[in-house]
């Protein structure tokens, strides 16, 4: 049940109220004044109550949530979740699947590469490594060896407009979220350092932050990307020291970022001396205009994998560092694992000076593309953000539907779909939308049949909501 007298007395703590009001929820907690499983009072009602703004009371809520002590569902609200910070993350970064098989379910969640020849690719290259390696398999596994596949990552890299780069500006990661973290490794600083991320946005950023005991904040976006005015206020009022958002194709919402808003977010960055993660993780497939790496050198740092080009199995990223930053991205990696995993690092080499990259990846690009078309051709008459190369598409839910009835609706008739709810913060703004990934992997027939079922939910919205 709700604890409606709960008021406590923040004059005890110093400090910034949200701080005080975080202490003492976990001096409530600690002490058993908040048992578990009671549920706290909304933003709003503890707001009043205590005579703060909703945002202290929604900050406070998300510090005592990201330790762990509190647990929030959205449309349950906020409950009492242990007596003591919990160890480790509180949230998984990745659902193992449960489709195939007996299940029948589809999954479009995440997009899937289709098998466009992977698999003998992989298997010619392993066996000419077996043949031709010779020393180095039983020593530590070193950065110095990986420049000639950091020289690859440029080459690879060379349809972006990225600026001036070279090998010495790369760093190599197992994956993007590996990316992220090492990023965050090197930039973060203090006790309790700000990420600002867009508010709704990838959630890999925020569990990433949360690891590395940095506090997120959520920035308005519009169709163009995150809003400078709300950039700017943000930077001035939490002093953050990084940034995270993605320019090609906006990961839920399919958006591009123009290039007078690249502009004007890098030269905020610069006044507030803030550093830039961009993520190219989920590029289109060409691009024509600067990337914000190539706007602000000094400060942006480009992720990107081969998890949506040619495997998801391969755990291989990269980061283009800022300019003269390279060793120290190198540095932080190497702190972390040494080197990537040899096997790993010879595979991408192989598939890289061989053209099997290439070619996996232009073929994977043309039957992701092939599918978009089937999925804007049979939605399109709703309201579907889209954009050419990008592997999902954006539904904005018409009246009648409720993201979370849907999401369920969709499971009941053997597809799985994303919530707009995954991608915002526990007390953020969700639109009522779903993202719909490219299930590359299906069969043709099998793919069609999924987008015919949610084509059908979509024309027969319940004719009750659940209250």
């Amino acid at each position: 049940m709700t604890d409606t007298t709960w008021a406590p007395d923040l004059t005890q703590f110093p400090g910034p109220k949200y701080l005080a009001l975080s202490r003492a929820l976990r001096d409530a907690i600690r002490a058993g004044d908040l048992p578990a499983n009671s549920q706290l009072p909304t933003v709003r009602d503890l707001a009043w109550r205590l005579h703060l703004t909703p945002g202290t009371v929604a900050r406070a809520y998300q510090l005592a949530t990201q330790e762990g002590l509190l647990a929030a569902t959205v449309g349950r609200g906020t409950f009492v979740a242990a007596q003591s910070p919990r160890l480790g993350p509180t949230q998984a970064l990745y659902t193992e699947r449960v489709t195939g098989g007996t299940t029948g379910l589809v999954d479009f969640r995440p997009p899937q590469v289709p098998e466009v020849g992977q698999a003998e690719a992989f298997r010619a290259a392993l066996l000419d490594m077996a043949e031709t390696t010779g020393q180095g398999w039983l020593d530590y596994t070193s950065q110095m060896g990986e420049s000639a596949l950091r020289a690859e990552i440029v080459t690879w890299m060379g349809d972006r407009i990225l600026g001036p780069i070279g090998p010495e500006d790369v760093a190599l990661t197992h994956g993007g979220q590996n990316a992220i973290s090492l990023i965050f490794d090197c930039c973060l600083r203090g006790e309790r350092p700000v990420v600002l991320i867009e508010e709704l946005a990838y959630p890999g950023f925020r569990y990433a932050a949360r690891a590395a005991r940095a506090e997120v904040v959520p920035v308005e976006i519009d169709e163009h990307g995150i809003v400078p005015q709300a950039l700017e206020a943000a930077c001035r009022r939490h002093g953050a020291q990084v940034l995270c958002l993605t320019t090609e194709a906006q990961n839920p919402s399919t958006g591009r970022m123009p290039v007078k808003r690249r502009q004007e977010v890098a030269e905020i960055a610069r006044r507030y001396d803030v550093q830039i993660l961009e993520d190219d993780c989920y590029s289109v497939a060409e691009s024509d205009i600067p990337s914000l790496r190539a706007l602000a050198p000094e400060r942006v740092w480009l992720v990107g994998s081969v998890s949506k080009t040619i495997s998801a199995a391969l755990r291989f990223g990269y980061v283009i560092c800022p300019a003269g930053m390279g060793e120290a991205g190198r540095l932080t990696a190497q702190h972390g694992f040494f080197a990537l995993s040899r096997p790993v690092a010879d595979l991408m080499l192989h598939l890289f000076r061989s053209g099997a990259a290439q070619r996996i990846r232009t073929e994977v690009q043309a039957e992701f593309a092939a599918r978009l078309q089937t999925l804007v051709n049979r939605l399109g008459a709703y309201d579907l953000g889209w954009q050419p190369g990008v592997p999902f598409v954006w539904l904005r839910l018409p009246i009648g539907w409720r993201a979370s009835a849907f999401v369920r609706a969709a499971e009941a008739r053997g597809v799985l779909v994303r919530s707009a709810d995954e991608y915002a913060l526990v007390h953020g703004r969700a639109p009522n939308a779903v993202r719909l990934a490219i299930a590359a992997n299906l069969p043709r027939e099998a793919f069609e049949a999924a987008v015919q079922t949610l084509s059908d939910l979509l024309g027969r919205p319940p004719s009750d909501l659940s209250v």
